[in-house]
């Protein structure tokens, strides 16, 4: 039986996209749907593109060359691919699928009759990932030589640089990935342009946004014309700008596309009228429906009828959490708050929301809290929007966006005032460094007896016993007296700031007050690696070797060999033992633990050894401590003289007392949380080990892409784990990176960052949070990955956020600026403890500013100068 390598339009749906890619796959579907006219054709299949591949010469080898490069080196893929475009545009095209071809060019039409020659990859227009503009589109093309021509165009721009680049950014196999190519009867429309039926800046999915020009769409997609937009919402256009449209792109008679200057009577006409615009958005939603994601859609206007040419999801919106009702929510990210925002594999998302004390809801890798009803109450509103605010003032911001414009958010009464009184107010808590010590004692106790019982579960016993254990987990979490700890050092921490700021005229006094603030267990975990580094300084061969070690987790073993090597290996053993359950993304379940891969440290520790002298450690908590006893009685001393000044002071006393008390345990509930977390994940990985060796799973680490409830049906049933769910699990893993996660999103899926509404930041400066007070300049250093921190003595560091494994690189640094925090987040707390000039919450910080460019941050005002 002979191939088919041609398929009309009826022949083709959603379900092909192997054979026909994703631009014809849509466009088979679409011509299905009542009322949608789309313009007729046919696809050449990717069958087609394989046969041409597979026959010319050397583009095989030249595949394999492409598959060992990197994405930064451009030279060679610029070259590679080029190489491999000039061959495939070459080879013939054999004479049955030329003949194939020239048949269906008969069937839709007259020979001579023009036609649009599109690409359609497989890996195009799919709801995880967008291809759009990589492959090249051709509009009139006239006669069956030029649509042959075309073709092979086509197929050659599946290497262009720009895909080839995304593929391998995307870390997409070249191979996977084919090209087939539409042929479709072209339209030559008054107007043309692009639908998208949600907001592609905000989000919102009951927005839609039509952008129309005149003639041919191609005029919009170059950027040639600024188009007219329409904002659309509930069958009623709500805005429009129509801009002065000079030119136009039409089509020329013998084939091809010419740019014409427009009449300048018709200029500054609207391309489409509103009732246009209001039709073609309700065949927007017809197709949204059919798809069932919001759809990014190509249309032209032809003798008042809209054909529709393309329709792909969009791809760049935040998905919106399940609810499982239509009431409206907003949500909250946590990522935010945990200073984590990277996506979650879902046995990471999942056992957080097994463990956390409010329920938490999974969008786009992320996790979100619904706070519409404690919106809706005055008194709890109040009380969220000042906690949020102190947090980051970005999301009360974003909140209050929401709330001013008074039609989302549904007002409840407050509860009647004659009703039941509230509970008895929290005993006060005392400023005695034994409360700290019992709550430490008693998480150690309880950290002790579940490593003890852990390690006699297995099977389903496991899984019983784990949901046990996150009962306790959020016992813990959520114990009163560890509460009122907490919020006994921040309340001091903002009561001095404020009243020191009103009294003496000081901004933050209370960052100094809390420098080398005792039982923080975070800012000792940085210390100690200086210690290590003191170690390690004086063996020139076990820091030769250690400069020599990339990637390899099982370093120690070879460290031990060298001269001096078993004192190093047990000085980073001790430390691991201590701090190896913690790593970046640490709320992560799935990230590995520096236990599971301390070569992570490295970089950090030859840091150490070349920027510090021995003894470091002790000299800085020692300065930190004396700097903060000078600063507490500089401001007793000089309250003392003002008007009741005794009292004044006597009441500053007692909150720095209370703050240098209760202020070094804000950091313990979260190594606490994260000890458990390694004593989950290691006996999770071990009832992943027991299905490997059962034939039940492919790889130990499939099972991070299960959520728990999974992973225990598995366990329960000896169950084998599907890999094709694996497999999608991962692409959309791979998809959730390039989304990024917004502070705050509501139901119809609204994005909102919130804004810094200030006017006392000098022009061009970054404003963010000023979290730890002083002025620093330095050399900017970009860092998005602590395994490749490159750090000098004076270098500021400029990442996306800081987790509490981030704080060994804090020793170093002089100043510190994140995309990401809030005052009392963790990266913030230990700033202050190390005495680090630092701003959060700089919206952007990682692209604005350039690796090895000067900067100035300014923590005590929050905002950040670009210096010449």
């Amino acid at each position: 039986m002979n191939e088919q390598y041609v398929w009309d339009f009826h022949q083709v749906d959603e379900t092909q996209v192997a054979i026909v890619g994703g631009k014809a796959a849509h466009l088979g579907a679409l011509s299905r749907i009542e009322g949608v006219h789309v313009p007729g054709g046919f696809c050449v299949t990717t069958k087609a593109f394989r046969r041409i591949i597979d026959t010319t010469p050397s583009v095989g080898g030249l595949l394999d060359r492409l598959a060992h490069v990197t994405p930064g080196d451009r030279e060679t893929i610029r070259m590679l691919s080029a190489q491999i475009r000039r061959a495939v545009e070459a080879a013939p095209v054999p004479d049955d699928l030329a003949s194939e071809i020239t048949r269906a060019l008969a069937r839709s039409g007259e020979g001579a009759a023009a036609y649009a020659v599109r690409s359609s990859a497989t890996a195009e227009d799919m709801p995880t990932a967008s291809f759009a503009g990589q492959q090249d589109t051709y509009l009139n093309v006239v006669g069956p030589a030029a649509v042959l021509r075309h073709i092979s165009r086509c197929w050659a721009s599946l290497f262009t640089e720009r895909a080839v680049t995304y593929r391998l950014r995307h870390g997409i196999d070249h191979r996977t990935v084919h090209m087939a190519v539409v042929v479709q009867r072209m339209v030559f429309p008054d107007a043309s342009g692009i639908l998208f039926t949600a907001d592609p800046v905000t989000g919102h999915r009951k927005v839609a946004t039509v952008d129309a020009g005149f003639g041919l769409g191609e005029a919009l997609v170059s950027g040639l014309v600024n188009p007219d937009v329409f904002t659309v919402r509930d069958g009623e256009v709500v805005s429009r700008a129509i801009s002065a449209k000079q030119r136009a792109v039409t089509a020329l008679p013998g084939g091809g596309t010419q740019e014409v200057a427009i009449e300048a009577r018709r200029q500054e006409e609207p391309a489409l009228t509103d009732a246009q615009a209001v039709r073609l958005v309700a065949l927007g939603r017809r197709i949204e429906a059919h798809f069932g994601c919001p759809q990014d859609i190509e249309w032209c206007l032809v003798d008042g009828d809209f054909r529709i040419v393309q329709s792909r999801p969009i791809t760049t919106l935040f998905p919106v959490p399940e609810s499982g009702d239509r009431d409206n929510h907003v949500y909250v990210s946590v990522g935010h708050g945990q200073m984590m925002t990277d996506p979650m594999k879902p046995l990471g998302f999942s056992m957080w929301q097994l463990t956390a004390l409010v329920p938490m809801h999974e969008a786009g890798g992320r996790l979100f809290v619904d706070v519409t009803q404690r919106l809706a109450s005055p008194t709890s509103r109040a009380a969220l929007l000042d906690a949020l605010g102190k947090g980051d003032p970005l999301i009360r911001d974003a909140l209050e966006t929401v709330l001013d414009r008074g039609d989302f958010v549904p007002p409840l009464p407050d509860p009647d005032p004659a009703g039941p009184p509230p509970g008895p107010a929290p005993a006060p808590i005392e400023t005695d460094r034994a409360v700290v010590g019992r709550l430490i004692e008693r998480s150690r106790t309880s950290l002790a007896a579940l490593e003890r019982e852990i390690r006699t579960k297995s099977g389903p016993a496991l899984f019983d016993y784990l949901l046990e254990a996150f009962e306790e987990h959020k016992r813990f979490v959520g114990d009163p007296l560890s509460m009122q700890a907490i919020t006994a050092g921040m309340e001091a921490t903002w009561w001095l700031n404020d009243k020191l700021g009103e009294w003496l005229g000081e901004k933050n006094a209370a960052d100094t007050l809390t420098l080398s603030a005792p039982d923080n267990i975070t800012s000792e975990m940085g210390l100690a690696l200086l210690d290590v580094a003191d170690v390690v300084r004086p063996l020139p061969e076990v820091v030769a070797f250690l400069r020599g070690v990339e990637d390899d987790d099982h370093f120690l073993e070879e460290l031990a060999k060298l001269t001096g090597g078993p004192e190093a290996r047990d000085a980073i053993e001790a430390y691991l033992d201590r701090y190896g359950m913690r790593c970046v993304g640490e709320i992560d379940i799935t990230r590995p633990r520096w236990r599971e891969r301390p070569g992570a440290l490295v970089p950090a520790i030859l840091d150490n050894v070349r920027n510090f002298e021995p003894g470091a450690a002790e000299r800085r908590f020692e300065l930190g401590r004396q700097r903060a006893r000078q600063k507490e009685q500089d401001v007793l001393a000089r309250l003392r003289t003002q008007a009741d000044g005794d009292r004044k002071a006597e009441e500053t006393k007692r909150m720095i007392d209370r703050v240098r008390t209760f202020i070094g345990y804000r950091e313990y509930p979260k190594y606490d949380i994260v000890s458990r977390y390694s004593l989950y994940k290691q006996a999770l990985m071990g009832e992943a080990e027991r299905l490997v060796r059962a034939g039940l799973l492919s790889e130990r680490e499939d099972v991070f892409h299960l959520t728990f409830q999974e992973l225990h049906e598995v366990v329960r049933s000896n169950g084998t784990v599907d890999p094709q769910l694996v497999q999608q699990r991962e692409e959309a893993f791979r998809a959730h990176h390039a989304l990024t996660p917004p502070r705050v999103l509501t139901s119809d899926g609204e994005a909102l960052t919130g804004e810094y509404r200030r006017d006392d930041v000098p022009p061009g400066a970054l404003v963010g949070v000023p979290v730890s007070a002083g002025t620093v300049e330095g050399r900017a250093r970009v860092v998005l990955d602590i395994a490749e921190a490159d750090l000098e003595a004076g270098d500021i560091l400029v990442t996306a956020f800081t987790d509490p494994s981030w704080s060994p690189l804090f020793v170093g640094i002089a100043g510190l600026v994140t995309e990401v925090g809030g005052l009392m987040t963790h990266g913030a707390v230990i700033a202050r403890e190390y005495g680090l000039p630092t701003v959060v919450g700089v919206e952007g910080a990682t692209r604005l500013i350039r690796d090895g460019q000067r900067i100035r941050v300014h923590g005590t005002d929050g905002f950040v100068e670009i210096l010449p």
